[in-house]
């Protein structure tokens, strides 16, 4: 069934009320609203509807088996997910939020299976927007809320990736301009010991060991199984995608020497000037070289170069430093698909 997705702008420092109250009454019906975090937009559901998480896997075509993050915007909200919060949470969650870490707590039973895939553990985080507070706090439940895109597109850095997404598909976009950051959370198991990082993200390993000591990062297989957004395919665009060595001249002259001459449309992202020229056959973009910046602008570029129907996404690879890690796992991911 075909929706008539609505979209409204919204102030990002000052939402307006009355938007906000609009929202949080979709929510409340089982609807689903898109809105935006300081990471990426999200799609947000009733965590504790049943029904409305699991219209979140059929909107984005998302596989059954991919926990979602649950989204609160305070302590009562985050009482309703888990009814066992450490010390060691509690720490981080004084440090961190709100704000891009996400940590994994015992599931309260309150939580519908789905949000959580079955597991005994659930996936939570307080976002650091304005927008996205003020809704939570305004549907009076906690939201359950993965990033607003296709299953395995690059994720939405603006309302309007997902509207390219998912028009049709969802009853609402709150549109409240590009977001902060760019990259999706970090994700951290405090189940473990040492504690283990499942997907990295603006929150670095360096800023968590300062408070919490050791950290170690995940690797394969089960345990990865408890992170949203580490199983399946992800931040692909639909170019197939090829790293390059990061400030390689030859390497990347010749890699688009190689497909010029296969007759392959080409985008071409870089964060280091190279004499590689713009033009109809081959589309390239410069990113800043700082890695903040290069983050949050990563996905649109990615998004800009597949709507002009290029075969070929060459990118170069970054320095695994600070956020430099959670962008080289996206396009490490990107680039495997």
């Amino acid at each position: 069934m075909t929706l008539k997705t609505r979209f409204m702008r919204v102030n990002p420092e000052a939402p307006e009320e009355d938007t906000i109250r609009k929202a949080a009454r979709v929510l409340r019906r089982g609807g689903l609203v898109a809105f935006p975090t300081e990471t990426v937009y999200g799609l947000g559901a009733d965590a504790l509807n049943a029904e409305a998480v699991q219209a979140i896997f059929v909107a984005k075509g998302r596989p059954l088996d991919n926990p979602i993050i649950v989204h609160v915007a305070g302590v009562e909200e985050l009482k309703l997910t888990t009814d066992d919060i450490t010390t060691e949470q509690e720490a981080l969650a004084d440090k961190f939020w709100p704000g891009p870490l996400t940590m994994i707590f015992k599931k309260s039973a309150r939580l519908p299976a789905a949000v959580t895939a079955g597991r005994n553990t659930v996936a939570v985080r307080m976002p650091r927007n304005e927008v996205a507070l003020a809704l939570i706090k305004a549907a009076g439940n906690p939201v359950a809320a993965p990033s607003a895109n296709l299953s395995g597109r690059p994720s939405p850095t603006a309302a309007e990736h997902v509207f390219e997404d998912l028009n049709g598909r969802i009853q609402l976009i709150l549109d409240g301009g590009p977001v902060e950051v760019g990259l999706e959370s970090t994700v951290l198991d405090t189940s473990r010991r040492p504690p283990v990082i499942l997907r990295p993200g603006a929150i670095t390993r360096e800023e968590l060991e300062i408070l919490i000591g050791p950290v170690a990062m995940g690797g394969k297989g089960q345990q990865l199984a408890r992170s949203p957004g580490t199983r399946h395919r992800h931040y692909s665009p639909r170019a197939r995608v090829i790293l390059a060595a990061e400030n390689d001249v030859s390497a990347i002259s010749h890699l688009v020497e190689q497909h010029r001459q296969g007759g392959r449309k080409m985008g071409v992202i870089l964060h280091n000037p190279m004499p590689i020229e713009d033009e109809p056959m081959v589309r390239v973009r410069i990113l800043p070289n700082e890695l903040d910046q290069l983050a949050r602008q990563l996905f649109a570029a990615m998004r800009e170069l597949d709507q002009m129907d290029v075969e070929v996404m060459i990118i170069e690879k970054t320095r695994e430093e600070g956020i430099g890690a959670a962008v080289m796992d996206r396009l490490t991911r990107a680039a495997s698909s």
